[in-house]
């Protein structure tokens, strides 16, 4: 079934053309990656599809009435409201339905009249169409996953990062027929990346999706669509897919292009050699040879991007950690001081060369490690040696402070106005945009008007500008396109510099790292020697059999004591299903007491033996009834309170 169609769009900004005419369409079920250079229009085009935006020429269309959400790159929430409210503010059908059926239970418990009981049946039969009942359990569970412990707190208590998750949990709540997600990826630890992809695999819907995390896009999707010079290119596959015939289109345009300048070079030497030429066979030829010349231009030629720096001379000495230690204390929501460890007697020495990934969930302490390490934190005891000739590069989540107002080229020249080549040549501030893909017309533009992996890359590039051999990276992959990545990982194996990497990009992780720090909280930090992968297939190959012997003791210690033991429902929030029918039994009970009471009644006085069977029989069945919906009343009644 065709969801969505997207007929011969086109979008321009001044003249800036980001793409014209291109047209493709999504069926129930697929999940497709969006994939293109920075600055190409990618969340543009989502814009577009999600109707945040219009495009200049073509048609959007959707199947009617077909539920769209979008996850949007700078969400915006009501800072008063709590977790658990901003998450449940959607306009969604299903949230709207849920508060509408709340509304009606009130309504009818006040009045109890036919309308009422009408309308409380067409919800009753929506929220079981919307698999509605137990939302609250779901929105729980999902904020759950996604690090959310405390739902009583404020937004306008929380990170930019929490709040770009707390959007992602919005959208999932709302299981729309097609869900549309701008790098969902950012923001999340490793362990929540893994458990969105097997939510989202898990479940018939309908995605299009713009990510920089390549196992994400290869475990999640099974079309990619690219967004190159403004055309779009199909590829119904995996990752690997992707880029095998990624190649093999780029090398047969390669082979028509060589064509082209061979025809091309030959029909220039007969128009130089009949210049006056009139004859109407010489025209035809003169207007045939400007085709030619066209396509022996071809297109843009993009420039590959290089980085090659002449490092910084590293001397034997490099960075050595001694006993360090840090923690912090906070007040909890009860008004009791705790304490977070993230350092506890940690040691190590640093060797030349050497690629070191961190990992842990969100709140472990990675970056304050890494502004301990540069100094931006104070420790609490222990030594830090650092070697005289260490220059650090520090690429920071918050440290992209590029000034709006300047035009990119001043950016670059407010640090040097050449770098140092590896050749020993001396290079100039604009040649290195240029190898960073800012042609020139890009480099007298605003930095206001990048798109945010532009900025990135040129935040990279000042950073490199500096010519560091220690290079400090925090959260790099975020915003930056896949080619980016691609040559920037072809660097970072070639740099013989030390380098310290804190990402969720597991692919970048496996392609660059020696060896992890494994933040598993409370200052407990690991030294695996291997990268993300292989720590992964070895936790699961230790886990699985201490969980077999968990089960086994489990089993063997089963008894009523313990089944006592386990936690009583009233720690549970009653889900919507649940409120709704112990108000139902509330008004059944004492009306089937009623009735009972009226049969014993006549029973009494009675002579009459077929009523007499008929009354016993039925009395016999509101006794059954009592019985079973006063002892579910109980149970509802631990819960609901």
């Amino acid at each position: 079934m065709n969801l969505l169609s997207v007929e011969n769009v086109s979008k321009s900004y001044g003249l800036r053309v980001l793409f014209e005419g291109i047209t493709f369409g999504l069926s129930q079920g697929d999940k497709v990656a969006l994939v293109a250079r920075n600055g190409a229009g990618k969340s543009s085009l989502l814009r577009i599809i999600s109707g945040k935006d219009v495009p200049d020429t073509g048609i959007v269309s959707m199947r009617k009435d077909m539920r769209v959400e979008f996850l949007h790159q700078d969400p915006q929430f009501d800072p008063n409201k709590n977790i658990l409210e901003a998450v449940l503010s959607s306009d969604s059908e299903l949230i709207r339905t849920v508060r509408e059926f709340e509304e009606a239970s009130e309504a009818l418990a006040e009045d109890d009249s036919e309308k009422n009981q009408l309308r409380m049946q067409d919800l009753n039969a929506k929220m079981d169409a919307l698999q509605a009942w137990d939302l609250e359990q779901r929105v729980r569970t999902i904020l759950g996953k996604l690090g959310f412990d405390h739902f009583g707190h404020k937004v306008s208590t929380l990170s930019g990062g929490q709040i770009k998750r707390l959007a992602l949990a919005q959208v999932l709540v709302s299981e729309p027929d097609l869900l549309v997600l701008d790098e969902p990826t950012n923001h999340l630890d490793i362990d929540m990346i893994e458990w969105l992809e097997g939510y989202i695999s898990g479940r018939d819907m309908t995605l299009l999706l713009v990510t920089h995390d390549r196992y994400f896009l290869d475990r999640v999707c099974n079309r990619i669509i690219e967004l190159e010079d403004g055309k779009l290119y199909n590829y119904d596959g995996d990752f690997p897919y992707y880029i095998e015939k990624k190649a093999e289109r780029e090398a047969q345009q390669a082979a028509e292009h060589q064509k082209a300048k061979n025809l091309y070079r030959r029909e220039l030497e007969w128009v130089r050699k009949m210049p006056r030429a009139r004859g109407t066979k010489q025209k035809a030829r003169k207007d045939a040879f400007k085709d030619v010349e066209t396509k022996a231009k071809g297109p843009e030629k993009k420039e590959a991007l290089k980085l090659e720096s002449k490092m910084t001379r590293l001397g034997g000495k490099i960075l050595e950690l001694v006993r360090l230690r840090k923690k912090f204390t906070s007040v909890n929501q009860e008004g009791k001081e705790v304490e977070k460890i993230i350092l506890d007697g940690f040691d190590y020495t640093f060797k030349r060369g050497e690629k070191i990934g961190i990992v842990g969930k969100n709140g472990s302490g990675k970056s304050t490690f890494l502004n301990i390490i540069l100094g931006l934190e104070q420790y609490d005891s222990g030594k830090i040696q650092t070697g005289e000739t260490v220059v650090y590069g520090y690429y920071s989540q918050g440290g992209m402070k590029l000034k709006d107002d300047y035009r990119v080229i001043e950016v670059m020249k407010e640090i040097a106005e050449f770098f140092p080549a590896t050749d020993g040549v001396k290079i100039s501030a604009s040649e290195i945009l240029e190898r960073f893909l800012f042609n020139s017309q890009m480099q007298y533009s605003l930095v206001s008007t990048l798109s945010g992996g532009e900025k990135r890359r040129l935040y990279l590039c000042t950073l490199l500008m500096k010519n560091p051999n220690f290079l400090i990276l925090d959260e790099p992959t975020n915003d930056l396109d896949i080619l980016t990545l691609s040559i920037l990982e072809d660097f970072l194996q070639d740099f013989p510099g030390c380098v310290i990497i804190v990402s969720h990009d597991r692919y970048f992780m496996d392609k660059l790292v020696d060896h992890l720090f494994i933040f598993h909280g409370e200052g407990n930090i690991q030294d695996y020697p291997g990268n993300y992968t292989q720590w992964r297939e070895s936790a699961k190959n230790t886990e699985a059999p201490v969980a077999a012997k968990q089960v086994i003791q489990e089993v063997k210690q089963e008894t009523p004591i313990a089944v006592q033991q386990q936690p009583k429902s009233e720690n549970r929030k009653p889900s919507f299903k649940e409120k709704f029918e112990f108000e139902q039994l509330e008004k059944e009970i004492p009306l089937l007491e009623k009735e009972k009471a009226e049969i014993t009644a006549k029973l009494s006085g009675l002579s009459d033996h077929a009523e007499l069977q008929k009354l016993s029989e039925r009395f016999s069945e509101i006794e059954n009834q009592l019985e079973e919906k006063t002892f579910r009343w109980l149970e509802l009644s631990e819960i609901v309170g």
